[in-house]
Formats: structure tokens, sequence, C-alpha cells
């Protein structure tokens, strides 16, 4: 294509927004000039379920609820007055609970101030908050920004030997549904014991986000959590960054909750015309089902060219994948939908992976987001007329460029900054791209089923642990194997599993489980040590 066609087709396909400062291109990804009207009437289905959505539609049926995640940003929008007052009365309560933790009027016993701030969290719980804070943080905020969100022993130890003494000022954030994530309860168990090592107890540095009720709500009342937060049940984790999950952390931090929420709405606007070429999501969604042959054949590389985007990557991974991979359809058919994501930042990638997407498998398509503005203040020129913001503009359109002529399709994103305004704009473009998308290949966005399989499994391995543990036990010193263990047991048909625990076991001698004989891994035998 000349570049002559080239900028006719730009025209054709570009999507702007100039008061928001906000453009959508999606001319570089390979499809027909007529694309939106071959797709009429899909798109016409999945708008409709979109509208319904909005207005309190049952869209998790394994559950049974709502989902209601757009009426975090447009409160009067939720399909009953009592929710909609909660959500405002639940912001009014964070921006009152961040002013009283910023002035000292809420403090630890032992300063006058919090200096730290810690969220205990996993998926959406951990990743919303993280991106928040990493593309929005600077040297000014009210409080250091530090994030639990596993449950590697070795990781919590490296955060609170990093904390040190700090952590008498830092105020905790344990934030979860149910109270019941294992990951969550684990680091909430690990830092209250951290806390005891220095002489103190948890619930006067913390604060619980969770669903009335729960585990947590009810754990939280009994340990003196200085504050409690709704979670509640019509939004999912992986669109809860606009709830108390990530404004909450967000205002302790400094950060502009409300205009997050502002570019937020904004963009759920411009996203709710039901019109392919005057809907940005709905672009979006189009250029996916395109570019992936509307079964995910190609993934989805994400390069946003500013480094405090650098987080952005893992968050659409939760929220893409989690939501599009879907073993069934919703008439319940077999379709393995999904679109895998990954990605860093430019122009780092273009010494690592751009080398195989410039010549490699052509199995993706590229996002760039690119941001107009350099930085705040004046530039050095570190050539003659060239700032090192002009390095990075004009990396990024030369990999755009390269890409395009070997063939390989690309979208962009420009938006004017990164600032609280643009990352809402950014999480309610994709929130609502997602769904549409949902929408066109007739899958539901709003339930995980898979992710509740793997806490099963995960289950049922903690409870064979338990039993293998005291097998060893009643064989006193005279130990077994890893087969004998799991014939004594009845999971012959699970040996594999039995002897990957005990060998974990075993490589941690402090849990008295050890390996008396054999060289290699089928030959071992273990005995109970005490």
């Amino acid at each position: 294509m000349d570049a002559r066609a080239l900028w006719d087709r730009y025209r054709a396909w570009l999507y702007d927004a100039p008061a928001l400062g906000f453009r959508l291109d999606v001319s570089r990804i390979d499809m027909p000039e007529d694309q939106d009207r071959r797709m009429a009437a899909d798109f016409a289905r999945a708008f409709e379920a979109m509208s319904a959505l909005e207005r309190g539609a049952i869209a998790n049926p394994d559950e049974g609820r709502m989902v209601g995640h757009y009426w975090l940003r447009a409160p009067d929008l939720a399909p009953d007055p009592a929710i909609g007052a909660a959500i405002r009365g639940t912001l009014d309560r964070i921006l009152a609970f961040a002013a009283d933790v910023h002035r000292g009027a809420v403090r630890p016993k032992s300063a006058e101030r919090f200096t730290d701030l810690l969220t205990i969290g996993i998926g959406g719980s951990a990743l919303g908050p993280q991106l928040a804070s990493d593309a929005l943080g600077s040297e000014r905020d009210r409080l250091r920004f530090h994030a639990l969100d596993n449950t590697d022993p070795d990781g919590m130890d490296r955060l609170f030997a990093g904390l040190g003494g700090r952590l008498a000022t830092t105020l905790a954030l344990v934030i979860s549904k149910s109270g019941g994530t294992p990951e969550t309860r684990n680091g909430m168990l690990e830092t209250a014991a951290a806390y005891a090592r220095l002489g103190l107890s948890m619930g006067p540095h913390a604060v619980a986000v969770t669903q009335e009720g729960s585990a947590l709500d009810r754990h939280a009342r009994q340990a003196g959590f200085l504050e409690r937060f709704p979670m509640w049940d019509f939004i999912g984790g992986r669109t809860s960054e606009l709830s108390a999950v990530g404004l909450l952390p967000a205002a302790l931090q400094g950060i502009d909750v409300r205009a997050m929420l502002d570019g937020a709405a904004r963009m759920d606007v411009l996203t709710r015309v039901p019109e392919v070429r005057r809907n940005p999501a709905a672009l979006l969604a189009l250029a996916w089902h395109v570019a992936g042959g509307g079964r995910g054949a190609r993934d989805m590389v994400i390069l946003p060219y500013k480094d405090r985007l650098l987080l952005f990557s893992r968050y659409l991974q939760q929220l893409v994948m989690e939501s599009l991979g879907k073993e069934r359809d919703t008439a319940g058919r077999v379709v393995h939908q999904g679109i895998a994501v990954y990605g860093n930042k430019g122009s780092t990638d273009q010494h690592a992976y751009v080398q195989q997407l410039r010549e490699g498998v052509p199995n993706f398509f590229v996002t760039f987001v690119e941001v107009a503005r350099d930085r705040q203040g004046p530039s050095l020129e570190v050539e003659p007329g060239v700032t090192s913001g002009d390095y990075l503009a004009g990396l990024m359109l030369g990999t755009r460029r390269a890409l395009h002529e070997a063939g390989r399709g690309s979208i962009t994103i420009t938006v004017p900054d990164v600032g609280p305004a643009t990352l809402g704009m950014l999480i309610a473009l994709y929130e609502r791209a997602v769904g549409l998308y949902a929408g066109l290949v007739g899958i539901n966005a709003y339930h995980q089923p898979g992710v509740e399989a793997g806490k099963k499994a995960a289950a049922s391995v903690l409870a064979l642990q338990g039993k293998v543990i005291a097998a060893l036990r009643g064989r006193g010193g005279v130990g077994g194997s890893c087969a004998e263990i799991a014939a004594e047991l009845a999971a012959s048909d699970d040996e594999e599993t039995v002897f990957k625990i005990l060998e974990r076991l075993a490589a941690n001698p402090e849990r008295g489980i050890a390996r008396v004989a054999g060289t290699g891994p089928f030959d071992a035998r273990y005995r109970f040590a005490g």
C-alpha cells in the first residue's frame, strides 16, 4: 500500500476525541473497508447486551448477580437508587478517611502520621492498585505504596525486610471480597505476625475492603481494624479498580480519584454510542475480532511508550484473558475462546522481542500506546533540536512502520498524558471493549469457572499433603517411598503429586520431613523427623 492509500485509510478508520486528547487508529489492521457494515447485526446484539448490562440484567448466571462496574462512575445509572446512594456514600467515606490519615487524625499509636501503605490482595485486588500507583505516583505521595500480592514466603520476607521499622507506621489494606482467598488470607496472617514481631497489633494499623458479612468483615470487627469499606457482589475483581478496591489506596497515596472517575465517565459516554465508527470500544473489539479471526488466533501485544504504563499489560492480562478465555459459549457449545495478552514497554521491547514481531511467527497484533506529553517542564536537547522524547516518539513510529511493512497488524492509541483522568479513560475503554467483543463471539465475559476449578484443585492438594504428613508420622523411623505412601493413602493414581509434596517438604527441613535414602527422584525414601 503506497503512502497516499495508507493516509486515506488512516483518515477513514481514525477515531478522534479532541476534547479528551484521545485518538484510536485501527487502520493498520487488515480488514475490508466495509467490515463494520458486514458485522452490523453482530454489533447490534453486542450493543443491546451491553445496554441490558447497564440496566441491571443478570450478567453472571453462575452467581446470579448483576455486573455494575459502569455505575461506579455514573451512580445515577444504577437500577436501584440504593445502589447509587451506596456508591456515592462510599466515595465520600474514602475521601474523608484519606484526609483524616493525611492530617494525622487517623494515625498509628507510636507516631504522628502513617508513612507507608501496604495493600494485601491478589488478582483484581492487586493489579489495579499497582497500576494506578506506578502510573500516577511520585516522590510527593502522601504515603509510600507497597503491595503484597502472592503467597510466596520469601517474597513476603523481602517486603517486610524492606519496610523494617517503618512497618510501625504502615497502614495495611486487606482487600478480599470473601475473605477466604488463600493468598490474601495468608498475606494478612503473615503481616499480623510481622506487626507482632514489633510488639504491635495489626488491627489499629489495618483497613478491610470486603463484602459485608464476609469472613474478612467479621475478622476486621473482632481485630479492631480502623475501618471497613465495601466490595459489592455486582463488582468483579478485574473490573474493581474504580471501586473502593482501587480508589481507597489511590486516595491514600494522594492521587486525584475524582479525576480518575471523571475520565472513565467521559470515556463511557463515548463507548455507549451504538455505531461502530463513532465508538472507540467497538472499534477496538472489531479490530480484535478481525485480527484473530474471531477465535483469538493472534496474541495481543501491548506496547505503551511510557515508563509509567509499564504495568498496563499486566493489568490487561487479567481483564482480557479472564474475561474472554472461556471453554463454552452462552449456548453451552465448546468454543475455546480467548486472546492472549503480553507486553512490557517501548522502546525497551525494541531491544527484546520486537525482532520476533518483525520477522518471526505472525501470530500477534500490536497495540501501541502513544503519550503526547513527554514530561512536566522543558526537555534537554540530546542533539541539536532533538530531545529524548523525540527519540521515543521516533522509535515508536519507526517500529510501527517496520511492522506494517512486514505485514504485521497494529493498533495505535494516543492519549495526552499519564494523569488520573487518562488512566480512568483507558480502564473504561478496555472494560467496554472486552464486553463488546464477548458479545460478538457469544461468550460470557463476567464469570470465571476456570479460576474456581484451579482453587478447588489447590485445596485438594493441600488436603492430600495433610494425609501424607500423617502417614509418615504413623510410620515412625521406618518412613516410606512416595509409592508406598501413595498406596497407603489409596492415591496410587496420584503418585506424582505425593512425590512433589514430599520433595518440597524435604527441601524445607523445618517442616519435619527428611529424605533419608535414594539418589534419584524415584528411589527416594522419606521419614518424619519431628
